[in-house]
């Protein structure tokens, strides 16, 4: 699961086509606006805490920055620098080093695929924010529905609902900063790391 955050994060940065209604294409605008945010060349952070009762509960910090991305939690740290992803357990001390794109990296990836295209949206007004909920069409596979809450001023991402399988998750968002990310965070600082056992 712990794996599973960052790609739901990354599963968000596929460029879609705008939907028919006019509450669509402005959900569409907003999505696409903090997408940007997100996903763009300036690169973001942000602070996510996540607690699937009885289940899963972690939090952590992701930067990404294009197809770039790295993360880190209490145990798990990893670094995608677009060609490379290399995952280090600190726990086991081990260091998983795979191609960026590789599946294996990653075995939730297949089973929690987001593809844009696939959902309908709909946005509302609330007192805490914008939300913009995505819903699966008929047949969709993966990911069920999405509920991004976000900042009314800034249109910065506040939280995330999600629906995996027969139950919700929440993934809480603070400390977005957008900007002022450098490319070498990105890049696995091996030489921290040379007691780990290095797996392949």
């Amino acid at each position: 699961m712990r794996k599973l955050l960052l790609y739901i994060f990354l599963v968000f940065a596929t460029v879609v086509q705008a939907q028919d209604t006019p509450n669509a294409r402005q959900a569409r605008h907003m999505f696409d606006r903090t997408y940007q945010m997100v996903f763009g060349p300036q690169g973001s952070m942000l602070h996510y805490k996540v607690n699937i009762i009885g289940i899963y509960k972690t939090e952590g910090t992701i930067w990404t920055k294009g197809k770039k991305s790295k993360f880190e939690e209490s145990r798990y740290m990893a670094w995608n620098d677009g060609t490379t992803y290399t995952r280090v357990d600190k726990k086991k001390k081990t260091v998983s080093v795979y191609g960026a794109n590789d599946e294996k990296r990653d075995k939730y990836a297949s089973k929690f695929t987001f593809v844009p295209d696939n959902y309908t949206y709909h946005i509302e007004s609330a007192p805490e924010g914008y939300y913009i909920t995505m819903k699966a069409k008929k047949g969709v596979k993966g990911i069920k529905e999405a509920r991004a809450l976000l900042d009314k001023k800034t249109r910065y991402p506040l939280s995330v609902r999600i629906k995996l399988g027969f139950f919700h998750t929440t993934i809480k968002i603070t400390q977005f900063q957008v900007g002022d990310i450098s490319d070498d965070l990105f890049v696995f600082p091996a030489a921290q790391y040379q007691g780990y056992k290095r797996k392949k």
